[in-house]
């Protein structure tokens, strides 16, 4: 049978195919833009017939039908491995149950822990040797699909096909179901101005970046600020070799600064796992023969990213108490998003030549009620730790960058107190001197 006759065979609108999934069954939805919208939909109109489907999926937008539609978790129960907005939303209210994970281990879990009854997953539309590209998901989406005993595409016509180093298709002949679901614009995510705070960490960061340099942004403000800070500035030959590619590394690209052409790994290609951004972004991705996607237990192994030298790291966290641990998932128990690959990334520019790591905050908040925080804390109180003490490298603030490596108590609490606020340095030094972290001798 030839790939349409067969594509043919497989066509079923999205109500018929959620029919295959049963009581007790665990479904995988797909990462970010590959979610999996018709088929949500469809599997949430039989809600009164089915009972106790485990549903994953992670950085969905929302809605998820299967959530909203059953408020009692009687008929599906909603995890994620990594919180969007709407999924921590979902968490406050009792609705979405968290996952922890590294990025890169993904694979590991679903080949050894993990049950995959029905995989749902959103694609491109399927080419003349009869394959789909897994698109800004492809990083995540084929250990799903490994370990998937029923396969559902739902063909998006407006995803861009992103191509691959390694597994970023899928063939029809592994499929059991296609739904065609037209065009359905992929998420763009609300775009972040810069604000003052994060353009002067991002001044503090740019001296640190050369001719050369391998970089690895997440997403938000801090990164939409250096991005453009390098598109305006003389840097040359830069590389790419990220977990999420996003509108950072496009300016970059369309500055000429980003060319992957003095990179040690994969040279003239910018590696990523997965893709995320505005409409604009998307077109740039579809079809780049400069960009390279892989799966995330390759993307995000320390060692093949110290592979890549001048690696620069570059992530967001929100708290860091005065030993130098972070955390950038939680407050307190609330879970604000996940580990995600922030660990792999510390680690692999600590081992990359001339690699270096920053994990990046502003020096305070403001809560519900108009009081304002510090986000330097002398110490944690049921926080989740993303990046423990003995690995913590550079933070930096909008009041200056540390480098908290090979660091004593002392020193540590020394240079982060020096980029603390200046509103919250008194009452910090008095707290170390409590816990017994402050020198007579340092720095007032």
């Amino acid at each position: 049978m030839d790939c349409y006759a067969e594509y043919k065979s497989k066509l079923r609108t999205a109500e018929e195919a959620v029919k295959i999934v049963k009581d007790g069954d665990w479904v995988d939805y797909a990462s970010n833009i590959a979610f999996p919208t018709c088929l949500d939909k469809a599997l949430s109109e039989r809600k009164e017939e089915l009972h106790n489907v485990k549903v994953r999926g992670n950085l969905t937008q929302g809605p998820i039908q299967v959530i909203e539609c059953d408020p009692s978790q009687e008929h599906f129960v909603y995890n994620t491995w990594h919180c969007s907005g709407y999924e921590r939303k979902m968490c406050d209210k009792g609705r979405c149950f968290f996952t922890p994970m590294i990025f890169r281990n993904l694979p590991w879990y679903y080949k050894n822990f993990v049950t995959v009854d029905v995989a749902m997953i959103s694609v491109t539309p399927m080419d003349k040797h009869g394959y789909f590209n897994l698109s800004g998901s492809a990083g995540v989406s084929r250990a799903v699909l490994d370990k998937a005993d029923r396969i559902i595409l739902e063909v998006n016509e407006a995803l861009p096909r992103v191509r691959g180093g390694e597994l970023e298709t899928v063939h029809i002949s592994e499929v059991d179901y296609v739904v065609e679901a037209g065009r359905i614009e992929p998420w763009a995510p609300p775009f972040l101005p810069p604000s003052q705070e994060d353009n002067k960490i991002a001044e503090y960061i740019l001296p640190f970046i050369k001719d050369g340099t391998t970089i690895q942004l997440g997403i938000g403000g801090t990164p939409n600020a250096l991005g453009a800070l390098i598109a305006q500035s003389d840097l040359k030959d830069l590389g790419m070799h990220t977990e999420l590619c996003s509108d950072g590394f496009m300016e970059m690209a369309k500055a000429g600064k980003l060319t992957n052409m003095k990179k040690t790994l994969h040279r003239g290609k910018g590696v990523l796992g997965l893709a995320v951004g505005s409409r604009e972004f998307y077109d740039w991705v579809d079809d780049n023969p400069s960009l390279a996607a892989f799966p995330m237990s390759y993307v995000n192994n320390p060692d093949i990213i110290a592979k890549n030298d001048n690696l620069i790291s570059i992530n967001g966290c929100l708290n860091v108490d005065l030993y130098g641990q972070v955390s950038s998932e939680s407050s307190g128990l609330r879970q604000i998003s996940g580990t995600g690959g922030q660990l792999d990334f510390v680690t692999g520019a600590a081992m990359s030549k001339g690699g270096k790591a920053f994990l990046c905050m502003s020096s305070t908040f403001t809560d519900k009620e108009g009081v304002k925080h510090s986000r330097i804390m002398p110490q944690f109180n049921g926080d989740i730790i993303t990046t423990p003490r003995s690995q913590a490298y550079y933070i930096v603030t909008e009041f200056g960058a540390v480098n908290l490596a090979g660091m004593s108590s002392w020193e540590r609490a020394e240079k982060l107190i020096s980029i603390a606020h200046p509103e919250f340095r008194d009452e910090l030094i008095k707290k170390a001197e409590e816990q017994r972290i402050w020198l007579p001798s340092n720095k007032r």
